[in-house]
């Protein structure tokens, strides 16, 4: 494969988690790709909501901008919601692909059924909806949540541990042969719970470099007929003027 310039968008603006996403990035990435992690200039330092979610879309699109300009060959959404991942596609000449999707695609291919284990509970429904959305429902056996707010995977000292419990649970009462980590901010526990439970572990993250660099190696990219055809060109105001189509 030539050279590969894969750009992975942090959706939210806390530098040191975009760069614990890009060190799980760099991992497992091929040799030849080069990882560019970005933080978008603008948005919340966590997404954690619906609200989150919608106002983490803009930032996240003009980094999908600024990786045109900059030559990349294929994006990264890393935030599990998959946070404006249709309106990148749009934008990019690349493939773009979401980590919830990415995870929930290949924990399909590693057993009958899979858990997810996510933060809050509160974000359960958006996952069962992108499992729905991505045709993996019937495979998802259960959602679950640590309750642990995003910004305290890096400062609770007790995080691994309780989400490392959570995964057992999960095993032990969904009976799933593949845990899936349900946040971003996970990334760099995948290894040490998949040796603790015993059964594949999903990291997002990492399966979403893989599903890229595959695609780029490829050839393929997002068809660009219909719907995911460049958007038609109009004005967009006031704080939004800047992301108007020319």
């Amino acid at each position: 494969m030539d050279d590969v310039l894969l750009t992975v968008i942090n959706p939210n603006t806390t530098e040191s988690m975009t760069a614990t996403i890009g060190k799980a990035a760099a991992a497992v990435a091929s040799p030849g790709t080069t990882v560019r992690a970005v933080t978008p200039a603008m948005g919340p330092a966590s997404i954690e909501s619906h609200y989150d979610e919608a106002l983490s879309v803009p930032g996240m699109l003009a980094e999908i901008a600024a990786g045109e300009r900059a030559g990349s060959d294929g994006y990264v959404i890393a935030c599990f919601g998959d946070p404006g991942l249709d309106a990148a596609r749009e934008l990019a000449r690349g493939p773009v692909v979401g980590i919830a999707e990415a995870a929930m695609r290949t924990a399909s291919y590693l057993g009958r059924g899979f858990s997810v284990v996510t933060t809050l509970g509160r974000t359960i429904g958006r996952a069962q909806d992108l499992a729905e959305h991505y045709g993996a429902a019937r495979a998802c056996r259960g959602i679950r949540a640590c309750e642990i707010p995003v910004l305290e995977l890096e400062t609770d000292p007790a995080a691994r541990d309780r989400i490392t419990e959570e995964c057992r649970r999960a095993v032990a009462e969904d009976g799933s042969d593949a845990v899936v980590l349900g946040c971003a901010g996970m990334a760099d526990l995948c290894a040490h719970i998949s040796a603790a439970v015993g059964v594949p572990v999903v990291d997002g993250v990492a399966a979403a470099v893989r599903t890229v660099e595959s695609l780029v190696a490829l050839g393929l990219r997002t068809g660009d007929r219909g719907e995911f055809a460049t958007p038609p060109a109009k004005a967009y105001t006031g704080m939004l003027s800047e992301f108007q189509i020319r």
